[in-house]
Formats: C-alpha cells, structure tokens, sequence
C-alpha cells in the first residue's frame, strides 16, 4: 500500500448551529461523552502518527470539531507528519482560527460551510478573510436552498475569485432547469450534485485506496455503506482492501461519489479532493471566461 485515504468521524454529535436542514441528528454531548471522543481521536491520530505508508485524513465530524481543542491539536500535529500528505475538516467556521499558525499550510486544509441564519455574514466573511491572509487552503460552500441564493451571490462577490465557492443541491429538493442555472453561475460544478449519482456497480476508489473509520476503529468502506471491512487497530481491515463496485443504488453526498471513477472527478479535484477545491483555474468562469463544467 503506498497511500490511504480515511474520512474519521468519531463519536462527537455536539454542535454550536441548529440547522434545519441539516440531516445530521444533533444532540449535546456529556462530559463523558466529549472524552470518550477525544480520546478516540487520541488514538486514531496515533494510529495515522505509527505509519510507514502515505496517509491523507478528511474529519468529518457529525458535530462542529473546531470548537474542541483535541481536534485542533490533531489537525495541526497530523498536517507536520511527513508521511501525511492532507489532513482537512469539514466546519462552520465558528472557533478561532489562531492555532492554524502553528500547522504545517502545506498539508492543513479546511472545508467552510456557511449557514445562513446561524451566524452574521461578516462574522463568516471575515473568518475567511483570515483564513486566506493566513495561507491556509480552504473551500467556501452553502446548501442550495432557494432563499440561500442572494446570500451565495454576496458571498461570491466578497470572496476572492481564487476561492472556489460550492453549492450543495439541498436534501429533497428538485431544480428547475432555470434553478439549476443559478446556482451553476455561482458554482460551475454545481450538476454533479443536482442529481443522485446511478451507482450500482460503478467502481469506486472507497473500500480500496479509501475507507471510513469510526471512533472505535470499525473500518468501512464510506460512511454510506454499513458493511464492515475490519477494524483499523488490528490491521483486519487490510486484507479487505481491494477495487470493488458500489453496492448501492445512487450516491448523492459529495464526499461518497467523488470516489466513483467513471464521474472522472479525482482529476477534477486533483490535488484537492479532501477539501474540495478543484485543480486549475477553469472552474471559475466568472474570472475566466471558462465554459461551465456540467454534469450528466
């Protein structure tokens, strides 16, 4: 094996946004609770810290992880590793961002999402104004709802043009194709995520170059199928890994079906697939004159 790629979510639920549409079911977690993640992310980062083979880590956590110390300090000893060739979180923005200073920005990277609603615009646009004026790669997204739309055109216009900007189609949902337009004029590769992706039988890089780790270890392919590979921390998960088809019927989450190699979209994102930043300056036809990038 000469490099894996793992997106971990651990135990942590808490988060400081009450979305309503986020399908994610929150809760507050216990004391007990918090330690009990952080000590299974304790032992995952020295897990990835033990290896002799090419690692890249995505945290995607069903809560907001930034707020919490040990995801800092995690994040920021993963990304001087020499071995580690990305580590990225998805987050809200909400916590400080100080403690990027002591990472390694070649290797640190950050997947935004703003919430209308949740938080003050210029309360957000100005975390992204650090994160750039600190180095530190980031994407910048929003969920394509329909009242979201004058919030991602402000965004779009405040960000610099080199910040890739993504839409997620939002969970139910259906676009007009004149819907659709609008939301492709902010984010040219907005198509991938309009339709579920017809998946059954496609080969996919998860289950082979890519797994899903929990907090206890258990390995899985992604976090959409519920199969069991092994588990991390007794190696059993290796002798699993191989190329395989998607057993299920449509994959409609952008960190599944970026893996699925007909959709051609690790070249797309080389370079930027756990972050979700897109190789190349075509994706910005606002600042290129570039056609925008649909998808079947």
């Amino acid at each position: 094996m000469d490099h894996l790629t793992i997106l971990y979510r651990g135990p942590l639920a808490s988060c400081d946004y009450d979305c309503p549409y986020c399908p994610f079911a929150k809760r507050r977690d216990t004391p007990e609770q918090l330690r009990a993640d952080r000590a299974a992310l304790e032992r995952f980062t020295a897990w990835v810290a033990a290896q002799s083979h090419g690692v890249s880590v995505l945290f995607t956590p069903w809560g907001e992880g930034l707020v919490r110390s040990w995801y800092r300090r995690a994040l920021t000893g993963l990304s001087h590793l020499p071995h580690v060739e990305r580590v990225a979180i998805q987050t809200n923005l909400s916590a400080r961002l100080d403690w990027t200073a002591d990472a390694d920005p070649s290797t640190l990277a950050l997947w935004a999402t703003y919430h209308p609603g949740q938080v003050r615009y210029e309360r957000f646009l100005g975390r992204c104004r650090e994160l750039t004026e600190r180095g530190v790669r980031h994407s910048v997204g929003i969920v394509g709802l329909p009242d979201h739309l004058p919030h991602a055109r402000r965004l779009r216009a405040d960000l610099p043009a080199e910040t890739y900007l993504w839409v997620n189609a939002a969970e139910g949902h259906a676009y007009s194709d004149a819907e659709a337009a609008e939301w492709a004029a902010i984010d040219p590769l907005f198509g991938y995520s309009r339709h579920p992706h017809a998946s059954r039988g496609l080969p996919c890089r998860t289950g082979d170059s890519v797994i899903s780790v929990d907090g206890d270890g258990t390995v899985r392919r992604c976090h959409f199928v519920p199969e069991v590979l092994g588990n991390l921390y007794d190696g059993s998960f290796r002798a699993a890994l191989r190329p395989r088809p998607c057993p299920l019927a449509v994959c409609d989450c952008h960190i599944g079906y970026v893996h699925l190699e007909p959709l051609g979209l690790d070249d797309v994102f080389a370079g930027g697939v756990l972050e979700r930043i897109p190789a190349g300056p075509w994706w910005a036809p606002h600042r290129t004159g570039a056609a925008p990038l649909t998808s079947a």
